[in-house]
């Protein structure tokens, strides 16, 4: 009989045990955090180190389709943040300058990871 007894509660006793661990634990509010967690690192962006101006007609034939899919796709707002960009960059807006060009031409760029700012630009016509 003690060892029907005993079993029972070494049952009662795993049971217990099984259900207390399937049960999730109170929420407890998460602590402030003392530090800031470190920022997720961002890919390098970078430095501009030559600007090259190249005027679309230069351009070949299947390039020039390429880039004027890009400005049809990209559209009035992406092109005003594109020359709000360069007039706010003295380096390229200074590369414009020297060639008799403003932002208002530039249609397309493009950046190398070696530094090579690529300006794509149209002649009003």
């Amino acid at each position: 009989m003690r060892k029907t007894i005993v079993l029972a509660a070494a049952a009662t006793l795993m049971l217990a045990g099984a259900a207390s661990a399937q049960q999730q634990p109170a929420q407890q509010p998460a602590p402030a955090p003392t530090t800031p967690a470190p920022a997720t690192p961002q890919p390098a962006v970078p430095t501009i180190q030559s600007v090259n101006i190249v005027d679309i007609t230069e351009l070949p034939k299947d390039t020039q389709t390429q880039v004027n899919q890009v400005i049809a796709q990209r559209g009035d707002a992406g092109l005003k943040k594109l020359r709000s960009s360069i007039d706010a960059t003295p380096k390229v807006k200074s590369a414009l300058e020297a060639k008799g060009l403003s932002s208002a031409q530039v249609v397309a760029a493009s950046m190398e990871p070696n530094g090579a700012l690529t300006l794509i630009t149209k002649k009003a016509s």
